[in-house]
């Protein structure tokens, strides 16, 4: 199964971008960072970030929006929901990290899940890296390796 995240803003080559990118070197499977233009101004921001996350998505993809209000998971029980998704022959899961105001209603309407990181607000940047890392160890945990030791 291909991942891709759908993020609103640049990484750059900070900390948060270098963290990332570890992890997703990690990663037994194919990862894909597509990043978005931060809409300015207005109130209709995170609807024109949520078609630029939403676009180009393929049609089957298992959509996953990240959003505060969303079901917080163990780390077991997302590893679980992963293989869930990868066992019935999703070809593509997709996760989607708005901006700063969050992510639009298109974007939440779309998703087939709606994941929170927690109760606290994570930077967008932050939140790439804290996902990234979450999927490494959901990909250790489906193998059986130790690096998880919840």
């Amino acid at each position: 199964m291909r991942m891709i995240v759908a993020a609103v803003g640049r990484t750059g080559s900070g900390p948060a971008g270098q963290l990332f990118e570890d992890y997703r070197r990690r990663l037994p499977w194919p990862l894909e960072l597509r990043e978005a233009r931060a809409a300015s101004g207005g109130g209709k921001g995170p609807e024109r970030e949520a078609a630029a996350l939403l676009k180009g998505l393929p049609q089957a993809a298992f959509v996953v929006a990240l959003d505060g209000g969303g079901e917080a998971l163990t780390s077991e029980a997302f590893a679980a929901r992963i293989a869930a998704v990868r066992d019935r022959g999703t070809p593509v899961m997709a996760f989607l990290i708005g901006g700063a105001d969050g992510l639009g209603d298109a974007a939440l309407a779309r998703a087939d899940m709606v994941l929170s990181l927690g109760p606290m607000t994570w930077p967008h940047l932050l939140a790439r890296a804290m996902l990234a890392e979450q999927l490494w160890r959901a990909a250790s945990i489906l193998s059986g390796h130790p690096y998880h030791r919840g």
